[in-house]
């Protein structure tokens, strides 16, 4: 009869642990574990990789010293706004969220293959979806079901050996004892969108016993490139663009700096003059408005008219120098086609801010911090430029990414950083120190200056205005 110590039979042990894990894992597939493990319906209701919503928006916080906008709305029209912006909102958030913008959690150890990312279909297009399949483990069967909303599946059957149900519809289930056969169908599944829009989008539901994949399908109208053919020289580079009023005396010396320095760039000139006073000279196109239409509606209008790739924004009262480079400020923009914009300094003074923006609660709406003097980071290759939200009014500017955003002609007199503001998400900004513009010295013109300082009822329409179009709750200048 053998004799075992207590260190033999702790080893022994030890060795029958793992002999038997190891035959365990040997018969059951990883699927088969999953299957085998208690209570299944509780795993099927915990196992979905998704959320049905995203997480539902909290109210932001209003930085200290912010003006709270719903007090300056008029008492007497207050509930009847706040009602009218809360259906607004809602018809911008159907125009501008789809099912794309669901949370999806991917769980661990899935037998499903499927496209994470990058899967876009044309509308009413017929388009393979790429990289299904299924890897699992020796099964005597194989069932795999993908479901969609915005569209239908097909697949190729072949002559034997599966099993197909709703081919053409929006849901298919494909069943074959071969797994070699299954994937083959699955390689060979399409989808086509059955309802026509230009950019949305639908998820995909891939299902194997406890199993669910659920992956994106972008629905997009491919657009046509606009690219500008652009020349060797920086006329067919830039346009310079400016609006003027009542100051045709810094005007003049305006373009008289601008021709000593670039003798055939195209300058645009939107004037709303009172009594309007015709600029002459060759590669000036000035476009007159009615009286007092405001800043933003003549840079409207100035842009419009805008056919380089490029143009300069200047002040009427600003003065080329020879630090006005604007082949320096060219330079950056192509050689960093993701940036819209790229400010200079103004006499030495490089003005920027940061936009910082909260969303906030629908009711309440969000919440906005302009802060002075501060930026993102530097721009690589350019450590004289920094990433930031808004700039001086010196600036060059990607003409079609500026005309998408638009300057708002409602603010006629208080205005800049509202640009910057509807422009946020959409335009990229850097500042740089490199490339430099003169300043006028000021005149005391008291029609001038009557419009330049407009009075109270101007700011407090602006404070309504971002209420309700921006679906602001608070503001702070800083």
């Amino acid at each position: 009869m053998a004799v075992f110590n207590r260190a033999q039979l702790s080893t022994a042990a030890v060795l029958c642990v793992i002999i038997l894990l190891t035959l365990y894992v040997t018969i059951f597939s990883p699927g088969d574990l999953i299957k085998n493990i208690p209570a299944p319906q509780k795993l099927r209701s915990s196992r979905l990789p998704t959320l049905n919503h995203p997480p539902a928006p909290v109210s932001c916080s209003c930085p200290q010293g912010s003006v709270q906008l719903k007090d300056h709305l008029p008492q007497d029209q207050k509930e009847e706004l706040v009602k009218r912006r809360a259906k607004e909102f809602q018809k911008h958030k159907n125009r501008t969220t789809s099912v794309l913008s669901r949370l999806l959690l991917a769980l661990p150890n899935s037998p499903l293959q499927y496209p994470i990312q990058g899967f876009k279909v044309r509308p009413l297009t017929s388009t393979l979806i790429p990289g299904l399949a299924l890897h699992a483990g020796q099964r005597s069967n194989y069932k795999v079901s993908l479901t969609v909303s915005k569209g239908v599946l097909t697949t190729k059957i072949p002559a034997e050996g599966v099993k197909v149900q709703g081919d053409g519809e929006n849901k298919l289930i494909m069943e074959s004892s071969s797994l070699v056969t299954l994937n083959d169908l699955l390689a060979k599944v399409t989808y086509t969108s059955t309802v026509y829009h230009i950019d949305t989008g639908d998820l995909a539901s891939f299902q194997f016993e406890n199993h669910e994949a659920i992956f994106p399908i972008t629905i997009k109208q491919p657009q046509l490139p606009v690219l500008y053919d652009m020349g060797t020289d920086i006329s067919s580079h830039v346009t310079i663009t400016t609006k003027t009023f009542l100051r045709y005396t810094q005007l003049k010396a305006l373009l008289s700096s601008i021709r000593r320095f670039y003798s055939n760039i195209k300058v645009i000139i939107a004037d709303d003059s009172f009594e309007p006073e015709h600029m002459t000279g060759e590669h000036i196109e000035q476009y007159f408005m009615p009286p007092a239409q405001g800043w933003f509606a003549g840079r409207n209008l100035a842009v419009s008219q805008v056919t380089t790739k490029y143009f300069l924004w200047l002040d009427d009262d600003f003065v080329f120098t020879e630090k006005t480079k604007i082949e320096k400020l060219v330079e950056v923009m192509e050689a960093v086609p993701e940036l819209d914009m790229v400010g200079g300094t103004v006499q030495g003074n490089q003005f920027y801010f940061s936009i910082l923006y909260e969303e906030g609660e629908e009711m309440e709406g969000g919440c906005l911090h302009r802060k002075s003097k501060k930026k993102f980071s530097s721009l690589p290759g350019y450590p004289q430029c920094s990433l930031t939200s808004g700039v001086v009014n010196f600036f060059l500017a990607r003409t079609d990414a500026v005309q998408k955003v638009g300057f708002d002609p409602k603010l006629q007199r208080v205005a800049h950083s509202e640009f910057f503001m509807d422009g946020l998400g959409s335009l990229l900004v850097a500042t740089c120190n490199h490339v430099s513009i003169g300043h006028q010295r000021k005149q005391n013109q008291s029609k001038y200056n009557h419009f330049r300082h407009p009075a109270r009822n101007d700011a407090e329409f602006k404070l309504r205005l971002h209420f309700f179009k921006n679906h602001l709750k608070c503001i702070k200048y800083g």
